[in-house]
């Protein structure tokens, strides 16, 4: 049995950071119920491109939505909103990551949803709160990722801010916050009977993503920026090295791990330079030491490194998408999965991070847009429903 089989989840989701961590839920045994309008076609993800799957689905809808149902409502309508509330009689909790200033709007939150069950928790997903003057503004990761500070630590010293790489990052980290207040508040709910309201937006999550460099600002006063070779902010070397055939990463974070590497390299006479002796010498001569480090690792290609340095320090091959994806090691952990999929035949997912008593969940795709309002909407709501 999935550790949340029995649980309902009703979502008024769209695009990334309600999805993502709603789809986790899934994985792990949980009804997930998307709540779309038809009217306006659901959720704009089933529509984003380039790779298309049919009407109303795309790769891209399907990477945050596996393994959920859905069903269509307009919940501005009388009809609409007897139909959810039916749905909310049954479920454990209800997700939203509408605008800040939606929810209390059209019923969302637990002020007018704990009337029908006390014992509902209702998460807020937003962009910068509820409860503030930004509650009205839309906001996405990006932009998130440009206010916190974290563009600024981007990329290489003097160059413009960047972004991270990976895709939604931010969205991500919020799914996955959110989560974590939604399944304590479920917890505290199965234990008092009562419910609440969860909040959780990209703006805070995103400042929280600062980690130790805010809180060095906080106490010093001290800014930190862009690290050259995607450097650590206070030892070396952690970086980027350039190899005959690519880049790899190492990590020398303690002084073992240092004295390791170069003799390693076979330069242990590095350690005798009074500029490289311990790490807040090597940190204020970074730039020399890696001029140093540069003509050693150019000197054979990353497999050899790897060869010579795993059982050594923690180091990893730089890859792009294509090689991160195809290598044995991701093969063989489960990492990459397939589910049938009515339009593509056969679909390709990343599988869930998250194991259970060493399984992956292997959940299918999400439904058609409205494909479970039969099943789901046109039924009363039973007298089981109505004690959970």
């Amino acid at each position: 049995m999935k550790p949340l089989e029995g649980v309902r989840i009703v979502s008024v989701e769209q695009y990334a950071a309600g999805p993502y961590g709603t789809m986790l839920l899934a994985g792990m045994g949980a009804d997930v119920i998307k709540v779309e309008n038809g009217a306006s076609g659901g959720d704009p993800a089933r529509y984003t491109g380039p790779h298309h799957l049919g009407p109303a689905d795309s790769q891209y809808f399907q990477t945050w939505n596996l393994g959920k149902k859905s069903v269509t409502l307009d919940l501005k309508s009388v009809e609409g909103r007897r139909q959810f509330e039916r749905l909310v009689q049954g479920a454990d909790a209800v997700v939203n990551n509408l605008r800040g200033d939606q929810a209390g709007k059209i019923g969302l939150d637990y002020a007018a949803l704990g009337k029908l069950k006390p014992s509902l928790v209702c998460l807020h997903i937003t962009a910068y709160g509820r409860n503030n003057e930004r509650a009205a503004r839309p906001g996405y990761d990006y932009m998130m990722q440009a206010e916190s500070g974290i563009m600024s630590l981007t990329g290489e010293p003097g160059g413009p801010p960047s972004r991270t790489g990976g895709p939604s990052m931010i969205d991500y980290a919020t799914g996955l916050t959110a989560m974590v207040g939604l399944l304590g508040a479920m917890l505290g709910a199965a234990r008092t009977g009562k419910g609440g309201d969860v909040d959780v937006c990209l703006h805070d999550v995103a400042l929280h993503q600062l980690g130790y460099a805010a809180t060095w600002f906080l106490n010093t006063g001290e800014v930190q920026t862009q690290q050259p070779r995607s450097g650590h902010f206070s030892v070396a070397p952690v970086q980027t090295v350039p190899t005959s055939d690519g880049w790899i990463f190492i990590m020398c974070m303690t002084q073992k791990f240092w004295e390791a590497m170069i003799g390693a390299i076979g330069r242990p006479d590095l350690q005798a330079d009074p500029r490289f002796s311990d790490n807040p010498s090597r940190f204020r001569n970074r730039e020399a030491l890696t001029d140093l480090l540069d003509i050693e690792f150019l000197k054979h290609p990353t497999q050899h490194w790897l060869d010579v340095l795993s059982d050594v320090l923690p180091v990893a091959p730089v890859h792009d998408i294509g090689q991160a994806l195809s290598t044995p090691f991701v093969q063989s952990i489960g990492m990459v999965q397939s589910t049938p999929h009515p339009e593509a035949g056969e679909l390709r997912v990343m599988a869930s991070p998250i194991k259970i008593n060493g399984e992956r969940p292997r959940p299918g795709v999400c439904s058609a847009l409205g494909a479970d309002n039969e099943a789901l909407l046109d039924q009363p709501a039973t007298a089981e429903d109505q004690r959970r």
